[in-house]
């Protein structure tokens, strides 16, 4: 138990009388079994930590039945009250006995075996202990006579002795082979668990024999009166390594986020959890999942946070003996996030103020070209609606419109707006590419709902608490506060979603809530992410296996979930509609030719608009499209310098003009398309390029670096040492 060897401490002197305190020991104790419980303080979850020994919490002596200290004395140290670590008595008596091959009650005290439980290197194995195991021995239990009192001793005793088998301590002796606390010990058990401290494995009959001579020297002879009966039933419990006695009743309601929490802990941990709420998450869940199983669906996850302090409030991580996976964690699991991703993206579109919630986005077929060739994006019933209102395009998730918005937003942007709200991603945004409009990147259950709470705050962001002694929340200003009202408006408006979802369906609640779905490819994930004035839900369902479900939507797969959850979160409380902020601006529109129907349309100072009209453009504002900001260009020895033209290219723009580090580009015959594109000599450096429009107003503008080196003859004409070629 403590690391320090005593064969060292015997070796250099005065070191003997270090020995560690008793709250030392006490503190370095680790129980096997550690408890989780909610906030409140009810128990939710038990687990074992030691596969190799059951320890129970420490138990102070007074909570040991006086009946089993007695026994104790009696037989393994009458003297214990009167010696100072070593009886000198008894040590004579053995010597004698040893001589004349007579057998003794043994020398070896309470004191000097509790020396062999701290010290490792003192304990008994297989054989004797050595001379200088012995001496050793000796001298440690007088210094710690001389440290401890008489009761700290007893009572770290018998918080270390194994008894037999896996079993450690008098609290896990005292649960599994006769089901009480330790103070409810009788006489006759107190002999039992005694006789067993002497010969933990021996065989039931000859403990049974030793606890009834423990009997009578305590003058109690009738108490050996169906001993060894009793005797092989408590021990039949030990063999069979059975469950501590309530423990396999104990409720199980968080075993993810209790291996997250008890691992090593050794103890009990209050944690976030509302049992309550746990209990009818997790039985929401099953209920949905053994409705749809005929849709080949058998996992599923759900987590309830606290929108102001950050707390879980539910954290259930599968469907429990409907999955077969069922210890795989569904809350921290990746996933694709499919279409639960675009509020974000359009958040950064209305605040960098590229579009409105009311801006007509074209929802047409597009195709687009990528490095792996045409990304040609889809939506999900595989219908276009022509050209649709920003709020229309998120409330009813259609694709194209998203794609088109992440062109203007670029997904490098994009990216780094998700890591800062943190979602972690492993890959770069040009790696996701387009199609990180339509959530490709593999994202977890409770980053993304916690990213949804980042939005139910109004832009400010900060990581969960699962643990009552955590550090409490800590916000920073993630998203814009007034953009991040405008995409709760929408994500609320159940007109919005009527286009693809109608009007009633599992989306909508009797109070404020605002909320998206999202379904990856093939259906393999289906997620209902959202949040009231108090709460954010999201629910994850599909198959750990990673196998397609049949035919289910995020309408029909999670958001009855999210719902029945939400309902319940507020079955005593309603939610509010947030106060708009004071720097966003409400305007009636109307749509040119009707396209929507005049409603009154939320904007940011500067962006207002009475009448939209149908732009003659794609929809998609002017911005570089190549290179990408921050982009590296490595130059290539092995290829020709005329070959390694750099592209420049923009979007949304088909009149304006380049300028590189504050010099104008003029285009010449043979770098020109007839478009704005421009082929560029990649030189080393860093440079900043600026798209401006006829009238030299700056549309856009990034920087990426290039590395290599180039000569430069006299004439002024490139000579090729290293090419170039993008990374």
């Amino acid at each position: 138990m403590v690391a320090v060897s005593a064969a060292f401490l015997l070796g250099v002197p005065g070191i003997v009388l270090a020995v560690p305190g008793f709250a030392e020991v006490q503190q370095s104790f680790r129980s096997s079994e550690a408890s989780m419980v909610d906030r409140h303080g009810e128990l939710i979850q038990q687990l074992r930590l030691n596969p190799n020994e059951r320890r129970l919490s420490w138990i102070a002596l007074e909570d040991i039945s006086p009946a089993l200290r007695n026994a104790l004395i009696a037989s393994e140290d009458r003297r214990f009250y009167q010696h100072s670590g070593v009886d000198w008595n008894a040590v004579a008596a053995s010597a004698w006995g040893n001589l004349w091959n007579t057998r003794t009650r043994g020398a070896s005290t309470i004191t000097m075996q509790l020396a062999g439980l701290i010290y490792d290197d003192l304990r008994r194995k297989s054989s004797a202990r050595s001379m200088t195991q012995k001496v050793s021995q000796v001298f440690i239990a007088q210094s710690l006579e001389r440290n401890w009192r008489k009761d700290q001793i007893l009572e770290a005793y018998l918080n270390l002795v194994s008894f037999r088998g896996e079993l450690v301590g008098v609290h896990a002796l005292s649960r599994v082979l006769f089901g009480k606390h330790p103070s409810g010990l009788n006489q006759s058990e107190a002999a039992i668990a005694v006789a067993l401290i002497r010969a933990p494995n021996a065989r039931p009959a000859k403990v049974s024999e030793r606890a009834c001579a423990i009997l009578k020297e305590q003058q109690a002879p009738q108490e050996c009166n169906g001993l060894q009966g009793r005797t092989e039933l408590v021990l039949a419990r030990a063999t069979a390594k059975g469950e501590v006695s309530g423990a396999a009743t104990a409720p199980q309601l968080a075993p993810h986020l209790g291996r997250k929490l008890l691992k090593d802990a050794g103890k009990t941990i209050r944690s976030t959890l509302d049992a309550a709420t746990q209990r009818f998450a997790s039985d929401a869940l099953r209920q949905q999942l053994s409705a749809l199983v005929e849709r080949n669906i058998e996992d599923g996850a759900v987590v309830v946070i606290d929108n102001a302090s950050g707390d879980v409030l539910a954290w259930v991580g599968s469907s429990g003996s409907l999955s077969g996976a069922a210890q795989v964690d569904g809350v921290q699991a990746l996933r694709q996030a499919g279409s639960t991703l675009k509020p974000f993206l359009y958040e950064l579109a209305i605040e960098k103020k590229w579009l409105t919630a009311a801006s007509l986005l074209d929802d047409s077929p597009v195709n687009l070209a990528t490095s792996a060739g045409l990304y040609i994006p889809q939506n999900y019933d595989k219908q276009f609606k022509g050209l649709v209102s920003m709020r229309t395009a998120l409330g009813s998730s259609l694709n194209i419109p998203a794609v088109r918005t992440l062109v203007t937003v670029t997904p490098e942007r994009f990216f780094r707006r998700l890591q800062s709200l943190g979602f972690n991603l492993r890959e770069s945004g040009d790696y996701y590419g387009y199609s990180l409009a339509l959530g490709s990147a593999d994202v977890s259950l409770l980053s993304l709902t916690n990213a949804y709470r980042a939005l139910a705050n109004q832009g400010r962001y900060s990581s969960v608490r699962t643990a009552m002694s955590d550090p409490r929340a800590v916000y920073q200003q993630a998203m814009d506060g007034s953009a991040s009202f405008i995409v709760g408006d929408i994500l609320s408006d159940r007109s919005a979603r009527a286009r693809t979802f109608g009007l009633e369906n599992a989306l909508s609640t009797r109070i404020w809530t605002a909320v998206k779905t999202g379904t990856s490819k093939d259906m393999r994930d289906n997620w209902c992410v959202g949040f009231s004035s108090r709460y954010t839900v999201g629910v994850w369902v599909g198959n750990a296996s990673g196998a397609p479900m049949w035919d289910v939507s995020g309408v029909t797969g999670a958001a009855p979930v999210w719902q029945e959850v939400m309902q319940y979160l507020h079955r005593q409380s309603g939610s509010q509609e947030p106060a708009r902020p004071a720097s966003v601006i409400a305007q009636p529109v109307q749509f040119e030719n009707q396209l929507e129907a005049a409603r009154t349309e939320y904007f940011l100072p500067g962006t207002q608009q009475s009448l939209l009209r149908v732009a003659k453009s794609n929809g998609i504002a002017p911005a570089i499209s190549y290179p990408t900001p921050g982009m590296l260009v490595a130059i290539d020895p092995d290829i020709p310098p005329a070959h390694q033209r750099l592209r420049f290219s923009a979007q949304g723009l088909k009149q304006g003009s380049w300028v590189l580090d504050g010099k104008p580009l003029v285009r010449t015959a043979g770098k020109s398309t007839g478009d704005l594109g421009y082929d560029w000599m990649p030189w080393p450096g860093r440079h900043k390029l600026v798209l401006q429009d006829v009238n030299g107003v700056v549309l856009d503008q990034l920087q990426f670096e290039v590395r290599g080196a180039l000569v430069r003859p006299p004439e002024g004409k490139a000579v090729k040492v290293k090419g170039a070629a993008a990374k």
